[in-house]
Parts: C-alpha cells; sequence; structure tokens
C-alpha cells in the first residue's frame, strides 16, 4: 500500500495496525473514491474520521465471523430502514457494487425493506440506488425480468408455505396472534411480506434473514420480531456467531444500545433453541 496522508497527524507508515487493517477494508468497500468521507471530516473532526478507519473498519467491519460481503448488505439494509442517513446510504450503496452485489441483488434488499421499516423507506433507498446506478453507468438492463408475481389465489398459499420453511412455530405464532384483534393484518403479513416479498428468488433466505436482523436491530423498536428473525435466521442456516456479528455491526449505524439490545434478544433466542 503506497504511503498515504492519513488524519492530520501522520502517515500511514506510522499508523496503528487498526487503522491500516481498516483503511484497507475501506478500499475495498469505498473504491476509487474511498477516502471522501474522511477528507470531508479533516477540517472540522478528524479524531471522528480516524475513529471511523480504526474502530468502523479496523475493529468491526474487518471481523472474519461475517464476510465483507454479506456485512456490506446489511448495513445497506439498516441505513435504507432508519431512513436518516442518505449520504451514508449511497456510500455504502457503491460500496455493495464494489464488493460483488449486483444491481438487481441491491434491488431486491430495498424491497424488503417495505416489510420492515414501511414504503416510504424503501422508496428512499431506491431513490438512492438509482443515484448510484446512474453515476455507474450500471442501471438494470431489463427490469421486466425482476417482475415476479405470484397468482392472486396462491399468494396465501406461497406465503404459508415460505412463513413455515424460514420461521417455523416462531412465524405461525405471531400470525395467530393476531385472529381475534386484527385478522386481516395476518393474512397481510402472509400474502405481502412472505408470499410477494420474501418469497422472491432475487437473493438466497439466508442473506435476507441476516438483513433482516439488520433492520429490525437498527430499528431498535421490534424486539419481538427481532425474536422471530434470529430463529428464521438459524433455521435457514446462519450459525450463532453469524447473527451475532450482525448485530454486533449495527453498533456503527445505529449505536450501542441498539446492538446491546439485539444481543439480549439474541441470548435469549440461543438459549430457547438449546432447550
Amino acid at each position: 500500500m503506497s504511503e498515504q496522508k492519513v488524519d492530520n497527524f501522520s502517515t500511514l507508515d506510522n499508523v496503528s495496525d487498526r487503522y491500516k487493517r481498516g483503511i484497507d477494508i475501506l478500499q475495498q468497500v469505498g473504491g476509487t473514491n474511498y477516502d471522501a468521507p474522511l477528507r470531508a471530516l479533516q477540517d472540522i473532526a478528524p479524531a471522528l474520521a480516524r475513529f471511523t478507519v480504526e474502530f468502523g473498519y479496523g475493529d468491526v467491519m474487518s471481523r472474519p465471523a461475517l464476510d465483507l460481503k454479506t456485512r456490506q448488505l446489511c448495513t445497506v439494509a439498516a441505513l435504507a430502514a432508519l431512513g436518516n442517513a442518505a449520504p451514508q446510504l449511497r456510500y455504502h450503496i457503491q460500496g455493495a457494487r464494489n464488493v460483488g452485489w449486483s444491481p438487481r441483488e441491491i434491488v431486491e434488499i430495498l424491497i424488503l425493506v417495505t416489510v420492515y421499516a414501511g414504503f416510504p423507506a424503501a422508496l428512499n433507498g431506491i431513490s438512492a440506488a438509482r443515484e448510484v446506478f446512474e453515476q455507474r453507468g450500471d442501471m438494470p438492463l431489463n427490469n421486466k425480468a425482476a417482475l415476479e408475481s405470484t397468482d392472486a389465489s396462491d399468494r396465501y398459499t406461497q406465503g404459508m408455505q415460505t412463513l413455515q420453511r424460514v420461521s417455523g412455530s416462531s412465524g405461525t405464532a405471531v400470525v395467530e396472534s393476531l385472529k381475534d384483534i386484527a385478522p386481516d393484518l395476518g393474512r397481510f403479513i402472509i400474502e405481502f411480506s412472505y408470499g410477494d416479498v420474501i418469497s422472491r428468488s432475487g437473493l438466497d433466505e439466508k442473506t435476507k434473514e441476516l438483513a433482516t436482523i439488520a433492520m429490525c436491530t437498527a430499528l431498535g423498536t421490534v424486539q419481538p420480531q427481532l425474536a422471530v428473525h434470529i430463529h428464521a435466521a438459524l433455521n435457514v442456516g446462519a450459525t450463532t456467531e453469524e447473527v451475532v456479528e450482525t448485530i454486533q455491526q449495527m453498533a456503527l449505524y445505529a449505536g450501542f444500545p441498539a446492538a446491546l439490545n439485539g444481543i439480549t434478544i439474541a441470548r435469549k433466542v440461543f438459549a430457547d433453541r438449546t432447550r
């Protein structure tokens, strides 16, 4: 790696291993313009730039229990769900492309946002993605190929099959709990959330569930649903280490309280599954 100015106090030859490790990960994510967020901080908060590299990328994003490609899509999902960090969302959509996600796969994760953070958050995420794709010249060429639809009479059946396969009893218990007060909400969950969205083929189920854990952790207001999706992630092949890494990563994007609350939920789920 060539010597470059970092922060306002040193060069890469003199900084910590954490900083060098962080810069390496940041270059993979940010590409040729990887240091734009750091440069923007030099005149006002150079220490924040250093913390971003050393802690965010050197300590957290470099951890081996979850691969960088999955981490990056989880970051996109969480930022889109939060809806309060458009510049960072655009940067990380760029990053998702840089580490190997296709435009369609990124669009799929933003469609998934509708289920957990609502249509406005998803629409804003798609607007950010459009800007990035147009800038890169890689807009999806044939959107019709991504238009999956289910026959109206089959939406409930397909949704229920997907719910039972992915979430098992924890998911069906949620739907059952709505029968006495909001049965139509239960039907919407089955037909739309699982029949229309989660059953789509653009991403594998494990990736969808880890991204969902990232969203639910970052939002911080959906702890029962987070538990359901931790169960689901384990059901479709995620390891406990991958679940923990996904939750820990949200300390970067939603703060330590959100990550701590997520770990508390994960601890309970892991214990319940060993009984």
